[in-house]
């Protein structure tokens, strides 16, 4: 059996998906975009969220709750190749950097997503 330091150090090199990803309500195909450093887990908890009434968005919230799970899928729209040079934080900003051009470029405000748009 494994030491707790040989899981904790196991753990520290894992890697994870890191990336932009969408929420996509497929009957008005409203999207949500956001970014992460572990894919798997975003889309977990953000369903966690959304089944327990406890997601930040409001919007998402209410047709999540109109629709139903099974009117949503998550959609990865980038994924960044990883190697052993950089750390999470640079990732994290790189992934974060790419969130920014994908909202430009999709502007999911409004009728076409449930994203807020930021104020300059």
């Amino acid at each position: 059996m494994k030491s707790k330091k040989e899981i904790k150090d196991g753990y520290k090199t894992m890697k994870f998906k890191i990336g932009v990803f969408q929420i996509r309500n497929t009957v008005n195909n409203k999207i949500y975009i956001e970014s992460s450093t572990d894919l798997v887990a975003i889309w977990n908890r953000h369903r966690f969220q959304l089944n327990n009434g406890l997601h930040p968005n409001f919007d998402l919230q209410h047709d999540w709750n109109e629709f139903g799970q099974a009117c949503f899928s998550f959609e990865i729209l980038s994924e960044l190749k990883q190697d052993d040079t950089k750390s999470v934080d640079h990732y994290r900003k790189e992934a974060k950097q790419l969130e920014t051009m994908f909202i430009e470029d999709l502007q999911p405000f409004g009728d076409k997503g449930y994203n807020r748009e930021r104020l300059a």
